[in-house]
């Protein structure tokens, strides 16, 4: 067992106790993160090296062995956790740590299943074992990609209030009726239609507020239906030509769940992979798509199965050098729309600077939508987190809230509302009616709201008021 001595122990009242089980890409992150918002976790994984490594990092708990041991969980307190999470690198095992876990006490659990054939079998796998949670990286990837690829301009596309809402990112191109556009006048030319959320600008992050001027380089976000959001972005200059192909360097999971979904959008596929058993895989899985055995960094090969002529470009190597250089070749050669998988995040800055366009990471995909989860458990009861994204290198918070009756909040005019700053309400979600609110709008029982914020860590929808 192992302990960062360093550091003090920060204890909150509504902290959770809760045990991970796997230190890779995945499990570090949650640890990190669940950790700097004072919840109290342990993390369990077979590798001394990994424990010792996030112990003397971070103020937590580490205990080396394998994680579907009683004894090892019992050693990590799990009669007293409120949340168990298992994120190996096997479904097995996870599903193996979770139904111990289950047996062992009454606590929450969360695991982490990956293969195509579990997650065809997600709805009987939480019922049958239990879970509150069923979480697939890889899927997850596939969908925010694919709804990229959709809206090729955008840099990130976000769902919510189920598909009804999306939060999107894009940079305000030269020419753009935006660029020296006020806030205040945007409102004028949109109202009702579109919410601006956050700006950043030479690297600085707000909240925009009426006297607030957008310029061209400006990334911004925001939130709009989906049909809206294209007719939005056409009207300030922001063209999305159809995408009609697409090239994937790389045959893993992800690129098996993308290519479905691409392909059910009516967009041909074509995906090179060098292991020629995964190949004979995929040539089954999907034979609608173009199955290539070769080498994808092999700029000759590339060019071969006719890159330059690729509408969309999706590198899903595992490994994040790969997947860098392929975006950059790729951006030197074509004119397609390219979305990076990264994984680790050592150098932030530096791949900030090369300017990627969009980049994706599982291991952040999976971690906010298990953070919206903590958060909701921790929450007094008067709301719930229905979804969660961190933007900005998560220094601002797009959250979906569900509302219970609560006088602090409910019926009450925006206007009315004393809101924390850097806060702003973007839709309100009534009985499957989008509202994008003005003043006069007010918040009802059973609705769901939707903030942005640079303020993170929200739990709970009165969180927003000062």
């Amino acid at each position: 067992m192992f302990r960062n001595q360093m550091q003090e122990i920060a204890v909150k009242a509504a902290a959770l106790k809760i045990i991970i089980v796997g230190a890779g890409k995945v499990g570090s992150t949650l640890a990190e993160q669940l950790s700097k918002e004072g919840n109290d976790i342990t993390i369990i994984d077979s590798n001394r090296n990994k424990v010792q490594d996030l112990t003397n990092r971070l103020d937590i708990m580490g205990i080396v062995g394998n994680g579907a041991s009683f004894s090892k969980l019992d050693d990590a307190g799990i009669q007293e956790a409120d949340l168990f999470i298992a994120v190996t690198r096997s479904d097995e095992l996870n599903l193996l740590c979770c139904t111990i876990a289950k047996r062992s006490s009454d606590v929450a659990s969360i695991a982490r299943v990956r293969s195509p054939e579990y997650s065809a079998e997600i709805a009987f796998l939480r019922e049958r074992l239990g879970l509150a949670m069923v979480i697939n990286p890889d899927l997850e990837l596939a969908r925010e990609a694919s709804r990229i690829l959709y809206l090729p301009s955008a840099l990130e596309v976000n769902s919510f209030a189920r598909g009804q809402a999306e939060l999107i990112k894009l940079r305000i191109p030269a020419g753009s009726s935006l660029d020296g556009q006020s806030l205040a006048d945007f409102g004028k030319n949109h109202l009702g239609n579109v919410v601006l959320g956050a700006v950043e600008r030479h690297g600085d992050v707000m909240i925009p507020r009426g006297d607030t001027i957008m310029s061209a380089g400006d990334t911004l976000t925001f939130v709009a239906s989906p049909r809206g959001a294209r007719s939005f972005m056409k009207s300030v200059g922001v063209e999305n030509k159809p995408i009609r192909n697409c090239m994937i360097v790389g045959g893993g999971r992800a690129a098996y769940y993308l290519a479905s979904q691409l392909l059910n959008m009516g967009i041909e596929v074509k995906i090179i992979e060098k292991d020629l058993d995964r190949c004979n895989e995929l040539t089954e899985l999907l034979p609608e798509a173009v199955i290539i055995h070769g080498d994808g960094t092999d700029e000759d090969l590339l060019l071969e199965e006719q890159l330059r002529g690729t509408e969309a470009f999706v590198p899903l190597t595992g490994m994040d050098e790969e997947n860098i250089m392929l975006t950059l070749h790729a951006r030197k050669e074509t004119r397609a729309k390219v979305v990076t998988k990264i994984n680790r995040t050592t150098f932030d800055a530096v791949v900030e600077d090369l300017d990627l366009g969009s980049v994706l990471s599982p291991r952040y995909l999976t971690s906010d939508a298990i953070i919206a989860y903590v958060r909701a458990k921790r929450a007094s009861g008067t709301s719930n987190i229905e979804t969660l994204y961190h933007l900005f290198d998560n220094r601002v918070e797009a959250l979906e809230f569900r509302v219970d009756d609560d006088k602090r909040i409910t019926n009450i005019p925006l206007r009315d509302l004393q809101l924390q700053p850097n806060t702003l309400v973007c839709f309100i979600n009534h009985k499957g009616h989008l509202i994008f609110p003005s003043g006069d709008d007010m918040i009802h029982a059973g609705d769901t709201v939707m903030i942005i914020t640079t303020n993170v860590g929200y739990t709970e929808i009165c969180d927003i008021l000062a």
